[in-house]
């Protein structure tokens, strides 16, 4: 009988915090990179909380990994534009005038 309390304990523990919401990365890549990934992001993240407190651990999980992912997307494509903004916008006609 008290192996399972201590099991009860340890589900307990593992199940007081919430899972990361990726919050604050996802408004920092929503103004610096890509706003439609990063608005996605954002309302993944907003779910993380009140999913958790309402006792839907797995919903909060899934919200969690969602805004990672969108928010990883966005911050991707963020890099790639500003490597193509680069390439396009200086080094091209760089290129080009000295030819």
């Amino acid at each position: 009988m008290s192996e399972y309390n201590q099991n009860d304990t340890q589900n307990e523990s593992y199940n007081s915090t919430p899972p990361k919401n990726w919050l604050v990365e996802s408004i920092l890549v929503t103004i610096f990179c890509c706003l439609p990934f990063g608005i996605a992001g954002i309302v993944y993240a907003a779910k993380v909380e009140s999913k958790f407190d309402a006792g839907d651990i797995d919903g909060a999980q899934n919200a969690a990994n969602e805004a990672k992912k969108w928010t990883i997307i966005s911050f991707v494509l963020g890099i790639i534009s500003a490597v193509l903004g680069f390439l396009f916008g200086i080094i091209i006609p760089l290129i080009s005038s000295a030819l």
